[in-house]
């Protein structure tokens, strides 16, 4: 059995409170393979960056009540394109597990199951069933349980993602998640209102 999976199972148990108490500032690291991904046009005159993470509950709340609009007012219509950065927050190795599972589904599905991720964050930590939880997102993206299990303890994509967690921070000086960034530029960490985002791309467009 891999550090990685050992320490997944043994942080699984305790996640929910664990979620319940954590705050969103970057512990240590570990997982996941190939660049950030992206949507909407390359060629936008607005470039906005998240750096996020799935155990974050600030990062949850944005991705569910304010990024949906964002979304659909901006991204969609062409006038800015999204980046998101994998980060990692307490319990390390639940985002770690999240983000691989992420990546596993494949690229047409991974904001999919990103958004999956966000919005199971009260059920598992009510549950206190990590493990449960992320199988059930991968199901829900057409992973079955031994795939699963061995999406989670893939030792590369763990190495990969520590990687670039380590190159954000010494990088860009990640501390916390959400971060928010607009044409390379830090704009604020901690969750945007749409407000604060319609001001952000303003400024970006001058």
């Amino acid at each position: 059995m891999s550090n990685l999976t050992r320490r997944f199972l043994m942080v699984a148990a305790a996640a929910g409170a664990a979620l319940a108490l954590a705050g969103c500032n970057q512990g240590g690291g570990a997982a996941a393979t190939g660049d950030a991904m992206s949507m909407g046009d390359p060629n936008a005159k607005v470039k906005m960056e998240e750096y996020a993470s799935t155990t974050c509950s600030h990062c949850g709340r944005f991705n569910n009540d304010v990024f949906p609009k964002f979304k659909a007012k901006y991204i969609d219509t062409g006038k800015v394109h999204y980046t998101f950065h994998e980060f990692l927050t307490p319990p390390e190795a639940v985002a770690v597990a999240g983000f691989l599972t992420a990546r596993c589904a494949g690229k047409d599905k991974y904001f999919a199951v990103i958004d999956a991720l966000f919005r199971s964050q009260e059920e598992m930590y009510a549950s206190g069933d990590a493990r449960g939880t992320l199988l059930k997102v991968a199901q829900s993206a057409g992973m079955n349980e031994e795939q699963f299990n061995k999406c989670v303890s893939d030792e590369a994509a763990n190495k990969a993602l520590g990687e670039r967690v380590e190159k954000a921070q010494k990088d860009r000086g990640i501390s916390s998640t959400p971060t928010f960034f607009m044409n390379g530029k830090k704009v604020k960490e901690g969750e945007m209102t749409l407000e604060e985002l319609d001001a952000a791309v303003a400024e970006a467009s001058k």
